[in-house]
């Protein structure tokens, strides 16, 4: 099994609708997802609801102590990935999130308030030993000097960035608010090219081999 944990300190930066976004293009490629919902805003599991019981499954985890157990259960029950959304301004969550991971991901506006929070996410990755990358959420479709700016700062930070953006996108918003993604509400939209380009980016950096989506759920 494969662990993704989505974090960042800034509240805002889009970590829920990064979380599921990749965990709906992975369960659609035919890996067994779950969704590991630690934030006590529930976001996840509040769309999981609108979702009407679709795939792929939100579990709550309250709290850092309980994510390994959680992590253990998920593997038990079939999962092939978990991804991890995890709440803002908490370092124990965030701290353990990371440990637990086989890849980081970090979402960030490409604007100065957000950019420099990143700092502080930063070194919790670099303790933690593990890959990180930061993908840029919610910024200009087309702004190569701010995304060229954006890009030299998180550098200096000692991240990676990876190679696809989320840009701001109104099927992003109207897709999360019916439970739904925006592949799923538009599948031939820009939103949708966006999120299969970061699912295979993600596939080969955890090495996930891919299949006829699964019409079968872990129980």
């Amino acid at each position: 099994m494969k662990t993704v944990a989505v974090i960042s300190q800034k509240g805002g930066a889009g970590k829920t609708t990064l979380a599921l976004h990749l965990a709906v293009a992975a369960q659609s490629a035919g890996v067994v997802t779950l969704v590991l919902d630690a934030d006590p805003q529930a976001t996840a599991s509040t769309w999981s609801t609108w979702r009407e019981a679709a795939e792929p499954d939100v579990i709550d985890c309250a709290s850092p102590p309980l994510l390994a157990r959680k992590l253990e259960q998920a593997a038990a029950l079939g999962a092939e990935l978990v991804v991890i959304d995890t709440p803002p301004h908490a370092d124990s969550m965030s701290a353990a999130a990371c440990r637990a991971a086989d890849l980081i991901l970090v979402p960030c506006r490409p604007r100065g308030f957000d950019l420099a929070a990143v700092q502080q996410t930063a070194d919790l990755v670099r303790v933690s030993g593990k890959p990180g990358f930061v993908v840029f959420t919610a910024g200009p479709i087309r702004a190569p000097k701010l995304y060229a700016e954006a890009a030299e700062l998180i550098r200096g930070f000692g991240l990676e960035l990876a190679p696809v953006t989320m840009s701001e996108r109104a099927a992003y918003h109207h897709a999360t608010g019916a439970g739904r993604t925006a592949g799923e509400v538009d599948p031939a939209g820009k939103a949708a090219a966006e999120v299969a380009a970061l699912w295979t980016w993600t596939r080969e950096r955890v090495n996930l081999s891919t299949r006829q989506p699964n019409k079968g759920k872990a129980k």
